[in-house]
């Protein structure tokens, strides 16, 4: 038994150090992002844009039912339309669109990209929030290199991308830069909503 012990304290100590380790790997800056977005080869997951907080998804009886869930505000449809007028200024190659099936989601691929790939894989689940495999999908998704020469899009929500990467909360409308090898993947840098305008 102590045998067993150990080796789960050995076992958590590499955790503890490999978190630390990734926590201290500097993100890159907006204007080293972007440079190496326009040549392509990575993955933008976003968050959705500003939403109405004064509602909620508890009524919702579809991911079609709108209006019984929490929905962006005209700010965030000004914010969604915002970010992909500066993306496309920026010469930044979009390849997949993909979209957690809720409306403040689609509508912010839409607004942005003109294209939304409606999939539960970007949004998790359905499974109860202490299972481990409940965003499985989305690990997968963001392992997957694009095809060459773009970057394909994920537009989703705070809780998937803090579960996944352990790391703080992205704001409404911030992106996380994301470079996959197949196997796995590491957050390389974050951008806000306005840091792309700010960028050109």
């Amino acid at each position: 038994m102590s045998r067993i012990i150990r080796l789960f304290a050995v076992f958590l100590a590499a955790a503890a150090a490999s978190l630390l380790a990734a926590e201290q790997v500097a993100l890159l800056s907006p204007t080293e992002a972007i440079k190496l977005l326009q040549r392509g080869g990575y993955i933008l997951y976003f968050r959705h844009a500003s939403t109405d907080f004064s509602q909620n998804d508890a009524k919702m009886t579809s991911y079609e039912d709108c209006a019984n869930q929490r929905n962006l505000t005209a700010q965030g449809r000004a914010e969604a339309h915002a970010i992909g007028q500066a993306i496309h200024a920026l010469d930044i190659p979009i390849g997949k669109v993909r979209a957690s099936p809720y409306c403040r989601t689609v509508e912010t691929a839409e607004l942005a990209f003109g294209r939304a790939e409606k999939t539960q894989e970007a949004r998790g689940g359905p499974a109860q929030p202490v299972d481990p495999d409940r965003y499985a999908a989305l690990r997968k998704l963001l392992e997957q290199p694009p095809k060459r020469g773009t970057n394909d899009v994920i537009v989703s929500h705070g809780n998937p991308f803090h579960a996944v990467t352990g790391l703080p909360y992205l704001d409404e409308g911030e992106a996380a830069m994301v470079q996959a090898d197949g196997a796995g993947f590491n957050v390389i840098a974050r951008i806000k909503k306005d840091e792309w305008r700010a960028s050109r």
